[in-house]
């Protein structure tokens, strides 16, 4: 089914104030009104309907700009409840989540079929499923720190040749082909990976596995796999060794390189167009994905090969991974009162000013319809 986008961000705007830690800053402010001393099953208002309790999930920390604002935004209008949201990396969330640690898990791909969804299914209970619901969309920026170099652009072999280790030098000639107007020095490439299972890695060698598959030979995994290149652990850690290292290249979410002021390079589409990276040019990239999953397991497809003219084409959708029958009875109604503020309009609306996209609205009912089923 194709997915409409209405009303998704013409521009993502962001400034220094709003930006948020990996696992979120107690020095920034909710976007909801201040506290109005709702207790549980009182409503709100701003979206948010209270339940008591508490709520522990870990996992992406792609999406963990959007879910510390999240979390303070319904524990401020909420007083009685608690959420605690780890971003441990998706990988690390999806394991928290099988063995019963955490509620629900964040991870920037769906389940994958076989022992993953099998071990995730049985922790709901006997005939009981895990679902994917996407939540966050995250544009994957291509960010480099490179002295007198801007507005870099390259094509997504460029891209796989740099991160295989075939590409070791800015001045190399492909890099050159791309940018025939810009004086390329001889400074060797860094490329930094996620050395921690990500679902961002995955996304990325993904993308990488569809466009340039003569050159990226690797697969794609939440783990990385090919040689060389330097790991990080988690978003920050990958941001913060592109901005530290000379020469240094790597993929890391949007709001990451937006937060350390990183430069960002264009990418060529499949229309050949090179194309920057804004909400608009990512939302047009979603607008062409598919729901491949059944009832209220809404998994994902990405077109990475998109030919509509204007689209930026690395991204991803972060999903909160949940049974969608057996939870908790004693957490079910809290679980349903922050993820149904989550996809919320209002909650949607907090996305932009962070480095993401809302979701387009047709998806945004179906996953705002399956929070309602769960049980």
């Amino acid at each position: 089914m194709n997915l409409k986008r209405h009303g998704l961000i013409a521009g993502i705007a962001l400034t220094a104030t709003l930006a948020l830690a990996a696992c979120g800053s107690d020095n920034n402010e909710p976007t909801a009104p201040a506290t109005n001393g709702a207790g549980s099953g009182a409503p709100a208002g701003g979206g948010i309907t209270c339940a008591s309790g508490s709520l522990t999930a870990q996992g992406s920390t792609a999406q963990a700009n959007a879910m510390a604002e999240w979390v303070k935004a319904y524990q401020t209008k909420c007083s009685d409840a608690k959420i605690n949201y780890q971003g441990t990396a998706s990988g690390a969330g999806i394991t928290a989540f099988q063995g019963g640690t955490a509620d629900f898990a964040g991870s920037d791909s769906a389940l994958k079929d076989g022992d993953e969804a099998t071990k995730a299914n049985a922790r709901c209970g006997s005939g009981n499923s895990a679902i994917n619901l996407p939540m966050v969309t995250g544009p994957i920026a291509i960010a480099y720190n490179l002295d007198g170099v801007k507005d870099l652009q390259l094509k997504p072999d460029t891209i796989a040749k740099i991160f295989s280790g075939a590409i070791k030098t800015w001045d190399d000639a492909a890099i050159k082909a791309d940018n025939p107007s810009a004086t390329l020095p001889s400074t060797p490439i860094l490329a930094v990976h996620r050395g921690d299972s990500s679902g961002t890695t995955d996304n990325f060698t993904n993308y990488l596995t569809s466009v340039a598959p003569t050159s990226w030979t690797f697969g794609h995994d939440k783990v990385w796999k090919a040689p060389g290149g330097q790991g990080e652990q988690k978003s920050d850690g990958v941001s913060a060794a592109i901005k530290r290292s000379a020469g240094a290249i790597g993929y890391v979410e949007l709001s990451f390189a937006k937060t350390n002021s990183l430069s960002i390079a264009k990418v060529q589409n499949g229309a050949g167009e090179y194309t920057a990276l804004t909400g608009e040019s990512a939302g047009k990239t979603i607008e062409g994905a598919k729901i491949t999953g059944t009832g209220d397991d809404l998994k994902m497809t990405i077109d990475y090969k998109t030919t509509t003219a204007g689209a930026y084409p690395i991204v991803l959708v972060t999903y909160e991974i949940v049974c969608g029958k057996g939870n908790d009875a004693a957490k079910l109604a809290l679980l349903k009162g922050f993820l149904g503020y989550t996809v919320s309009t209002d909650g949607q609306a907090t996305l932009d000013k962070l480095g993401y996209a809302p979701l387009p609205e047709t998806v945004r009912t179906k996953v705002d319809a399956a929070i309602k089923n769960l049980a």
